[in-house]
């Protein structure tokens, strides 16, 4: 988890970092005077929670919230002051919580314990996807080996569709191209799914996918991806990405594009 801390008095930021480092000892805890700093800081990281102080000059907390909105509109934006009377201003913006001055480890704890945008601990991901260069799975740091070449193929689509659901008929147009869609294919479509699902099931990872009627999707959040930091443009996935992706698959070259476009913005 990463939080940044925000007060523009030395003392008072002092004591929320403290306040923070003691309620979550595994944190990386980013403490910044400035609101500058903390608009550079998450732009360059990916943030989950932002303890601001809300009387600060040059530009108050609720700009900075705004602000730090604009680079992730799902970062968690608590707002710690000692005057009650902000408290109308900074609920408007529909923060995560509100902390009053002095920061301590309890309040702290009670406030990351009702975030609105739930953190999920990276750490507890056991599947990392790799698409950067050739599409690979890993689990629990071991490459995962799929029963067959097309149904780890076919996780790749699913995958690339970041949680989108794939019916039959355009998991075919892509993974089988111009063959016609007949019995045959179908039968093989539903082969590739039910290998899939044998290879995920005997890791303990079933519920990484989502099935419903002739519908099927991976459930993004429980996977770590190099493809979906980089969407969420985290500075170690962008600075990994080096023009290859998912170079395996011919149909991934699009996205290669899209991503390489992304870029160089």
């Amino acid at each position: 988890m990463i939080i940044l801390a925000i007060d523009d008095e030395r003392r008072a930021l002092s004591t929320l970092t403290q306040a923070i480092e003691s309620a979550v000892p595994d944190a990386t805890v980013a403490g910044y005077s400035t609101a500058g700093e903390a608009i550079g800081f998450a732009k360059e990281n990916k943030v989950d929670v932002a303890f601001l102080d809300i009387q600060m000059p040059e530009m108050n907390g609720l700009l900075l919230a705004m602000n730090l909105k604009e680079v992730d509109p799902k970062i968690n934006i608590i707002f710690v002051t000692g005057h009650s009377q902000y408290a109308i201003d900074a609920m408007e913006l529909h923060p995560s919580g509100y902390v009053m001055k002095p920061a301590t480890k309890e309040k702290v704890e009670c406030e990351l314990e009702n975030l609105r945008y739930p953190v999920v601990n990276e750490s507890s991901k056991r599947m990392r996807v790799q698409t950067f260069g050739n599409f690979e799975v890993f689990v629990d740091g071991t490459p995962l080996k799929f029963v067959s070449a097309r149904a780890k193929e076919l996780f790749a689509y699913l995958i690339d569709r970041r949680g989108t659901s794939a019916t039959p008929v355009e998991i075919a147009a892509v993974l089988w191209e111009d063959k016609p869609y007949d019995k045959s294919l179908r039968n093989q479509i539903q082969a590739a799914i039910s290998e899939m699902m044998k290879t995920l099931k005997e890791h303990g990872l079933g519920e990484i996918i989502n099935k419903s009627w002739n519908q099927i999707s991976v459930d993004r959040t429980r996977i770590s991806c190099d493809y979906y930091d980089m969407l969420d443009m985290v500075s170690s996935a962008v600075n990994a990405y080096c023009g290859e992706y998912m170079a395996n698959y011919s149909w991934a070259e699009m996205t290669a594009a899209a991503l390489s476009s992304k870029i160089n913005m």
